[in-house]
């Protein structure tokens, strides 16, 4: 299991959102992925570093939905434009060709495709 964040359980604590139960859900299942794993606090959110670099951030406003923004650090990347992800499940929306959006709309969602979810992650941090 990675390292849970008391920066980022205090923000959850004091969100009003109404997916707080899928957002406490998914930042366990993305912690136990890989025991490298660091969460920190980034844009208001939890967030996840893997190996020094920023990969997958929650986006929690608007509050009507959850969403996930995978990303390859805080800088874009010179070699964004070849950078490829393969995703069967067609959850990621792309932002750009190497930044990913993933959204839940409510609850259900998020217990639907949470192992889903789950396994885009566990390929994400490591491309």
């Amino acid at each position: 299991m990675g390292r849970r964040s008391a920066d980022a359980d205090r923000l959850v604590q004091e969100l009003d959102h109404p997916l707080e139960e899928g957002i406490e859900e998914l930042r366990q299942a993305i912690l136990d992925v890989d025991p490298d794993l660091t969460e920190q606090v980034k844009w208001k959110a939890p967030s996840f570093v893997y190996d020094g670099e920023d990969r997958v951030t929650f986006r929690l406003r608007p509050g009507d939905r959850l969403q996930l923004v995978l990303h390859r650090g805080v800088r874009t990347r010179p070699d964004g434009a070849g950078f490829s992800f393969d995703d069967p499940s067609g959850l990621i929306a792309w932002a750009a060709p190497d930044r990913g959006v993933i959204t839940l709309a409510d609850l259900d969602a998020v217990r639907e495709h949470r192992d889903a979810v789950v396994s885009l992650v566990d390929r994400w941090i490591r491309v």
